[in-house]
């Protein structure tokens, strides 16, 4: 999601502003939830994190909907974020996705490690601390790693993902479908549509939307769609290197699609050509990539206009009235 909202610098921003891998699906326990203790994170981190001391506890950066640190112990630094108003569910997906592609062993995500409930109401997600570097990621190896986690986190379950996630603040269904234009056009494009029909009355954008929806088939003719773990929201808040200058990418609202929605947020990621040279030596373009990009634009325009109003309406209703020419719908 773009930065109308701060972002935390460390992993999970809030809004990025928008699977479960080894090869083939396996299924997943559910992410390990902390006992309610009077401070939880102090106890996994004294116990489970192995360290016998805690010698600080610094903020990090910038975020509106978490509360994010840095814990220092004498066993090494756990980033650690917070929120006294969401329960579990909310970090529990956040983990799992980012375990989905932890699993993978391709690009650099920070390890989960506990999500639980706070004492007095909220909820937690410790993680990996990695230290950054000064700058963003070199653009060619980050497109050669993304396109190989995509090739490497696959579900035999079809589109979707073991449990809904959120895209910035908006809740994302991921019920598993065997069909990808079924799935997007219902999960993604109409649950945004009827969410903007819902929240300010747009009937105009939700029939031409809905039009759209059922004349999109012929954008997908000969292809064949593999489901890909996709990071879900990757723009340039979600995106940085390590100390090695080695990419990383966090916050993520993972599902398996088809990868050429994982550029759906292209328009505030700053992708060059570099990145797309090593992506497509990976994960070769499929004809029609072109005519597809603006389609899967659209969902995160969308996104947008439901997060922060009416700003982002006219690039989302352009991309759809585009489509209905193009289509003759």
């Amino acid at each position: 999601m773009v930065a109308h909202v701060g972002l935390i610098s460390l992993s999970v921003s809030l809004l990025s502003m928008p699977c479960l891998p080894r090869i083939g699906f396996t299924k997943r326990r559910p992410f390990p939830m902390a006992a309610l203790s009077d401070d939880p994170v102090q106890e996994w981190i004294l116990t489970e994190g192995k360290a016998t001391r805690i010698t600080g506890i610094r903020p990090v950066g910038g975020g509106c909907i978490n509360l994010a640190n840095r814990y220092d112990t004498d066993a090494g630094s756990f980033f650690v974020k917070t929120n006294r108003s969401i329960g579990p569910p909310m970090f529990e997906a956040e983990a799992i996705g980012l375990d989905a592609m932890y699993e993978t062993r391709t690009i650099r995500v920070p390890k989960p490690f506990k999500v639980g409930p706070l004492r007095n109401g909220g909820s937690y997600i410790i993680m990996e601390y990695i230290e950054f570097g000064s700058s963003r990621s070199n653009q060619s190896v980050l497109g050669r790693k993304l396109a190989e986690m995509h090739k490497a986190g696959k579900s035999d379950k079809g589109f979707g993902f073991p449990v809904n996630n959120t895209v910035g603040s908006t809740p994302q269904i991921n019920t598993w479908c065997s069909d990808w234009i079924q799935f997007y056009g219902e999960h993604r494009l109409g649950y945004q549509l009827k969410l903007a029909q819902d929240q300010y009355g747009d009937s105009t954008i939700y029939q031409r939307g809905q039009r759209l929806i059922k004349n999109m088939a012929p954008l997908f003719e000969d292809i064949v769609i593999e489901p890909c773990l996709l990071h879900g929201d990757l723009w340039s808040g979600n995106i940085t290197s390590d100390k090695n200058g080695e990419p990383v990418i966090l916050d993520p609202a993972c599902y398996y699609g088809h990868n050429e929605a994982e550029f759906g947020m292209s328009w505030c990621a700053g992708f060059g050509g570099s990145f797309y040279t090593s992506y497509f030596e990976v994960m070769p373009k499929r004809p029609g990539f072109e005519k597809r990009r603006d389609l899967y634009l659209l969902y995160h325009y969308l996104n947008h206009y439901n997060l922060f109003g009416s700003g982002y309406r006219s690039s989302a209703i352009s991309i759809i009235d585009d489509y209905l020419r193009m289509l003759n719908a």
